[in-house]
């Protein structure tokens, strides 16, 4: 059974530079598009879905705790790092690029979500430092949920240029 308890050294510390790269990342992302970029109804739907697990993990991780002094803690650190420094490069790259084009610069031209990357790590490395499957299990929804949004996005490119 996961732990649960309130405390000062618990998951939610991890979480909150995550939530200050998103809201950056949100306000990135309306600057940059303009008025014609639309999404289809399953990609919003996908979407919507996309944040249950994202606030059940945030909301979670209050209630989680670290598990300091152990080689988990520090392991875990490290992926969680490795994923903060490359979404907050991403969202940076994204930031900088001109409007209404497409991002080629900097880590979108290794991926063209390096944001979904980053995210993806952070998750891990709260899944390592905590030792928790739950929070595993619902990292692996928000794996499977991306997946579905980008095969969405490339379904509605691909008939669009048809």
């Amino acid at each position: 059974m996961p732990a649960f308890e309130l405390g000062i050294w618990n998951a939610w510390i991890l979480v909150i530079p995550m939530l200050i790269i998103f809201f950056s990342d949100i306000r990135a992302t309306v600057a940059r598009e303009s008025g014609d970029f639309q999404l289809t109804k399953k990609e919003r739907r996908i979407l919507n879905v996309i944040s249950l697990p994202i606030v059940i993990s945030f909301i979670y991780a209050v209630f989680l705790p670290l598990q300091l002094d152990t080689t988990w803690l520090y392991s875990g650190l490290i992926i969680y790092l490795l994923g903060i420094t490359i979404t907050a490069v991403a969202v940076l790259n994204f930031a900088s690029a001109p409007k209404n084009r497409l991002v080629t610069k900097g880590l979108y031209r290794v991926t063209r979500n390096p944001v979904y990357i980053g995210v993806l790590l952070m998750q891990i490395g709260i899944v390592v430092t905590c030792i928790s499957w739950l929070y595993l299990l619902l990292t692996v929804v928000l794996l499977i949920l991306f997946n579905a949004i980008l095969s969405a996005r490339a379904r509605g490119q691909r008939n669009q240029r048809s």
